[in-house]
C-alpha cells in the first residue's frame, strides 16, 4: 500500500504543502541525509550518530567564517580525540564561502557512512546532483584548506570527522557490531505458540524469523538478527558528561549508563506482589491495547488537541502509573486544551474510531517503512515547522531574525546533539539492563497460567493477572478449548489476533478477538515483529522528549506554528500490514511535547513497549534535550570554554604512538601501559578499511612495545585502534610522504 510521510502543519484553513523557497544549503543536506536513512537498515542509534555527525560538521564550516560562534570539532578535543585547525584568512563572501565549506562537508560525509547501504546507488547518485546543482566540482578533493578555497576546508572537516568516527567506540570500522555482549535467552520464534526458550523472564530475548525484513524494508540475510547497540554506551556523547555516568562490569566488561533510571520491575516466579505486579500489570495492558485495533467496535474518540494531550505531570513511581494510563480504555489523562492560543478559538472536534486513530498512531510513530527512524523523524518536523509562513527564525523566539542557513545549522546541531546523547544513553541503558519485550513476556506469563487467584485453575506467582472480558482461562465449551480440551485452563485473552488471521493486507485487518494467550503477536508485520534490541527504556519515547523539548526552546513556543501541527493518513491507504483506517485519520497536536507523548503512547499500541519502559525514556529525553540546547548555544556565543565529552570508559590508559607524523615506509612503534591477556593493535584508513593488525601479548609489569611493519602508505590520515580485554584506545596517526 501507499504510505504518505508528509507532515502538514496547518493554519486554521491553510494547508501548508511546498518546501520554502531557496532553502538553505544545510537544509538541502539534511533533506538528502534524511532520503538516504529511509533507504538504509534501521538502525536508530547509528543515524542519531549520522546525522549529528552531519550537523556538526555543516555548524563547523559555518562557525569558522561567522565570530563569535565556537567551532564543535575543528580545532578542539572531543572525547580526547584532537583535530588540529590552523585558522583560515577572512573570506570576502562569508555566506559564499559557508555555503561551499558546508557542502563540501555533507557530500563526503554522506558519500562515506552510506557507501554501504542498501539504498547506496539511489544515495550516491541524489549526493552527486545535489552538488551539481548546486554548482560544485565533485573532484576537487584538496584538504589544503590554509591556501584553498572553502572546499578544501570542507574536504578537510569531513575528512577530520570521517576519522574521529573510526576511534568514538561506535565500532564502525567494523560494522558496529557488539564485542562481546552475548544474549542469556535462547531465540523466540513466534510461528511456534508459547516461549519454552525463555530462561530469564526479566532479559532480552532474540527472534528468530523465517525472513527478517527492518523497519525500513530491507531484508536481513540472517533470520535471528542479534542486538543492535547494546554496547552503544561506549560511544563519544555530544554534552553528556561524567558526573551523569556510572560504569558498571558484566563478565569482565565495561558497560557506561548515561542517566541511569536503576532497574526496571521485574517478574518474580516464586512470590506474588512488590514490583512484580508492576511488571504484569504493564504487559497486560500492552494486550489490553491492542485489543482497541477493531474498528468495528464502536468506540469513536475526539482527538483533537481539545480534548487529547496536555498532561504535564509524569508519574515518579511504576506504582504511579497505573493512575497515570487508562488500562481499559486507553491513552493517559491528559484533558486537552480549551483554546489555540494563536487562534483564540477553541479547537474543533476530530472524531474518529479509536481503532483507527491507535492503529495510525502506532505506524505512523513506528517509522516503518520508508522511514527516517525516529531522530531523523523529528528533523523532519523540525524542518516543516520551520516551513509555515507564520513561522520566524529568531533563537528562543526573541531578538533579530537569522537568515535561514545560520538558523538551520544551527538548529540542527542541537537537534542532533541531543538525538546522538539520548541513543548513547538509551542504549547504553538497553545494553545494560538487556529488558524484555511484551512479545516475550506477555507469551512467558500464559505459558505459566495466572497469579490472580490461587483458587483457580493454573495459578503461578509469575502468570498473568486476570482482567475479566480481557484475560481469562479457557474453560470447557470455550471455543478456544480444543477438540479434545487440550486447552481448557491456559489464559486466552481479547486482543489482537495477529497477523496470521490476514491473507491480503490490502483488503482485510486480523480483528480482535480471544485468542491463546501463548499465541499473542505485537501489532507489527510478521517479518519485523520487535525490534532486535533490549526494551527497557523506550527509544521513542526519549528521542521525542528529547526533541520536544529542543524545538521549544529554539523556536520560544511550546505550540506548534499557528497552534497545530497534523498528519494525515488517507481511508484504506495508510496502513502496511492490514487494511485501514476505515476512514480519513488527521492526527492533530497543539505543542511538541503532545505530539512526543503520542510517539510514546503508540509504542504501547503498537505491542512495543510496556509502561515501565515509557516513562522513564519521557524523563531522560526531557533532560537530555534541555541539557543539549545549553550545550549547542555556548558554542553559539563563543563560551564554550571546554567540551563537555567524556571518554566512554572510567579509566582510559595511555598509549603512545611513535613516530607520529610517521614518514610513509618508517616503521610505527605502538608502547602499551602494564597489562594482563593480549591486546589487538589495528591500522585504519580514513575508509574505516583494515590496513593492519597484530596481536599483542601483554605484561603485568612494564610496558611492551608492538612494531607495525614498515609500509609504504599513502598519505593521509589513519587510526590506531588497541583494544585490550578491560580497556580501549584509538589515536589519530598521519602519514606523511
Amino acid at each position: 500500500m501507499l504510505r504518505f510521510l508528509s507532515l502538514l502543519l496547518l493554519l486554521p484553513a491553510v494547508v501548508i504543502l511546498d518546501l520554502p523557497a531557496q532553502p538553505s544549503v544545510a537544509r538541502q543536506w539534511n533533506e538528502a541525509a534524511l532520503a538516504a536513512v529511509r533507504r538504509d537498515f534501521a538502525r536508530p542509534n547509528v543515524h542519531a550518530r549520522n546525522l549529528f555527525h552531519l550537523s556538526a560538521a555543516m555548524y563547523d564550516a559555518w562557525a569558522v567564517y561567522h565570530s563569535p560562534a565556537q567551532t564543535f570539532f575543528l580545532g578542539r578535543s572531543v572525547g580526547g580525540y584532537t583535530i588540529p585547525f590552523t585558522g583560515i584568512a577572512a573570506p570576502s563572501d562569508a555566506g559564499s564561502a559557508s555555503n561551499e565549506a558546508v557542502s563540501f562537508a555533507a557530500y563526503r560525509i554522506l558519500k562515506h557512512r552510506f557507501q554501504f547501504s542498501p539504498g547506496a546507488p539511489s544515495a550516491m547518485r541524489r549526493f552527486d546532483s545535489l552538488m551539481v546543482t548546486l554548482g560544485y566540482d565533485t573532484s576537487f578533493v584538496s584538504v589544503a584548506y590554509g591556501s584553498g578555497p572553502p572546499a578544501a576546508l570542507g574536504n578537510y572537516i569531513a575528512q577530520s570527522v570521517i576519522a574521529y568516527g573510526l576511534q568514538d567506540g561506535s565500532n564502525e570500522a567494523n560494522g558496529y557490531v557488539n564485542q562481546f555482549y552475548a544474549p542469556v535467552n535462547l531465540p523466540i520464534n513466534p510461528m511456534v505458540p508459547g516461549n519454552p526458550l525463555l530462561f530469564d523472564p526479566n532479559r532480552w530475548q532474540p527472534i528468530t524469523v523465517g525472513t527478517f525484513i527492518d523497519q525500513a524494508g530491507n531484508q536481513i540475510p540472517v533470520s535471528t538478527p542479534p542486538f543492535l547497540g547494546a554496547e552503544w554506551g561506549r560511544v563519544t556523547p555530544f554534552a553528556l558528561t561524567a558526573a551523569e555516568r556510572t560504569d558498571f562490569t558484566r563478565d569482565g566488561h565495561i558497560y557506561p549508563v548515561y542517566h541511569d533510571p536503576g532497574p526496571p520491575p521485574r517478574l518474580s516466579t516464586s512470590t506474588v506482589g512488590g514490583l512484580s505486579e508492576e511488571y504484569k500489570w504493564g504487559y497486560a495492558l500492552v494486550s489490553i491495547w491492542q485489543g482497541h485495533h477493531d474498528p468495528a467496535d464502536g468506540v469513536v474518540w475526539d482527538i483533537s488537541p481539545g480534548a487529547m494531550g496536555g498532561a504535564s505531570v509524569l508519574p515518579s513511581s511504576a506504582a504511579e502509573y497505573r493512575a497515570f494510563y487508562r488500562l481499559i480504555d486507553g491513552g493517559d489523562i491528559g484533558q486537552g486544551r480549551p483554546l489555540n492560543p494563536k487562534t483564540g478559538q477553541p479547537y474543533a472536534p476530530n472524531l474518529v474510531p479509536r481503532a483507527d486513530f491507535a492503529r495510525v498512531l502506532a505506524e505512523f510513530w513506528a517509522d516503518g517503512p520508508t522511514s527516517e527512524t525516529p531522530p531523523g523523524h523529528w528533523f523532519a518536523i523540525l524542518n516543516y515547522a520551520c516551513d509555515h509562513p507564520q513561522f520566524e527564525r529568531r533563537f528562543r523566539g526573541t531578538g533579530p531574525v537569522v537568515d535561514k542557513l545560520e538558523w538551520d545549522v544551527k538548529g540542527y546541531l542541537a537537534l542532533g546533539g541531543a538525538m546522538h546523547d539520548v541513543a548513547v544513553t538509551v542504549w547504553g541503558i538497553k545494553g545494560w539492563y538487556d529488558g524484555v519485550r511484551p512479545l516475550s513476556a506477555i507469551r512467558y506469563m500464559a505459558d505459566l497460567g495466572q497469579s490472580s487467584d490461587s483458587t483457580k485453575p493454573r495459578f503461578h506467582p509469575g502468570g498473568l493477572p486476570l482482567v475479566p472480558g480481557h484475560i481469562e482461562i479457557v474453560v470447557a465449551g470455550d471455543s478456544l478449548a480444543g477438540a479434545s480440551n487440550e486447552h481448557v485452563g491456559k489464559i486466552k485473552l481479547r486482543t489482537w489476533r495477529g497477523p496470521l488471521y490476514i491473507a491480503n493486507p490490502d483488503t482485510q485487518i486480523a480483528g480482535v478477538g480471544w485468542i491463546l494467550g501463548e499465541d499473542w503477536w505485537p501489532y507489527q508485520r510478521p517479518s519485523f515483529v520487535t525490534p532486535p534490541f533490549g526494551g527497557f527504556i523506550s527509544g521513542h519515547s526519549a528521542y521525542s522528549r528529547a526533541a520536544a523539548e529542543v524545538l521549544t526552546t529554539l523556536t520560544g513556543d511550546e505550540y506548534f506554528p499557528g497552534g497545530l501541527g497534523t498528519f494525515q493518513a488517507r481511508k484504506n491507504q495508510y496502513l502496511v500490514f492490514e487494511e485501514g483506517p476505515s476512514v480519513d485519520v488527521t492526527l492533530q497536536w497543539a505543542t511538541y511535547r503532545d505530539a512526543a507523548a503520542q510517539s510514546a503512547l503508540s509504542r504501547i499500541w503498537g505491542g512495543i513497549h510496556p509502561p515501565m519502559d515509557d516513562m522513564p525514556g519521557r524523563k531522560i529525553g526531557q533532560m537530555i534535550g534541555n541539557n543539549s540546547v545549553e550545550a549547542a548555544e555556548r558554542y553559539f556565543t563563543g563560551t564554550a570554554t571546554s567540551v563537555r565529552q567524556t571518554e566512554t570508559t572510567s579509566a582510559r590508559p595511555y598509549v603512545l604512538t611513535h613516530p607520529n607524523p610517521l614518514p610513509s615506509g618508517a616503521s610505527l612503534a605502538v608502547e602499551l601501559p602494564a597489562f594482563a591477556g593480549e591486546a589487538l593493535v589495528v591500522l585504519y584508513n580514513v575508509l574505516g578499511q583494515e590496513v593492519f593488525r597484530s596481536a599483542v601479548v601483554g605484561s603485568a609489569s612494564g610496558r611492551r612495545a608492538s612494531l607495525l611493519p614498515a609500509m609504504r602508505l599513502p598519505a593521509g590520515f589513519y587510526v590506531v585502534r588497541v583494544t585490550a580485554p578491560a580497556w580501549e584506545f584509538a589515536q589519530k596517526l598521519v602519514i606523511i610522504r
